[in-house]
């Protein structure tokens, strides 16, 4: 009988190691990214940390890619937390159309208010119409933004020079461990 324990114990903890190594390399890039993105932010501004502990989720993009030429557009991979904790893997794909040139790197964290939001994130097939706006996060700048519709979006440029003024959407996908 002890034996049957250790056995089984042996097991469990081997599915364990399985499970965590079961993301390929891309995602496994994505995950560091991800961390790093976060740590960038709070680096730039320590208030974002009030997010990241007070939100039911997040959905943070490290290296999103945005041009266009009137018609434009945006995408890039993504982590999900959940209450401080990897979930998942995500990603966005952005189409715009309006006076806007050019192209830039930038660090999206959607944070979701409540469990119900990040529930509804989850489902798949997510979208966000032209109502939902990024607050610019910028070095020396407080973030203060308020939630709407269950979500709060914040972007950092990393590079790239673009002028926007469009409508558009942003769709997400959802992909758990």
């Amino acid at each position: 009988m002890k034996k049957i324990k250790h056995v089984i114990a042996l097991l469990l903890v081997g599915s364990l190691g399985l499970t965590a190594s079961a993301q390929s390399e891309k995602d496994q890039k994505i995950l560091a990214d991800a961390d790093e993105a976060v740590a960038t932010l709070l680096k730039i501004d320590p208030k974002m940390k009030d997010y990241f502990d007070k939100s039911a989720g997040a959905a943070v993009f490290p290296n999103v890619g945005k041009g266009g030429f009137i018609v434009g557009g945006a995408s890039g991979n993504g982590v999900l937390y959940e209450y401080g904790k990897k979930v998942g893997m995500c990603s966005l794909k952005k189409i715009s159309v309006g006076l806007q040139a050019g192209g830039e790197a930038l660090i999206e964290v959607i944070f979701f208010e409540t469990k119900a939001d990040v529930e509804k994130f989850k489902e798949g097939d997510y979208e966000f119409d032209a109502g939902i706006s990024a607050t610019a996060i910028t070095a020396g700048a407080s973030v203060d933004a308020e939630y709407k519709d269950g979500v709060a979006v914040f972007t950092y440029t990393k590079g790239g020079l673009m002028g926007d003024i469009s409508v558009g959407g942003q769709k997400f996908e959802y992909k758990a461990f």
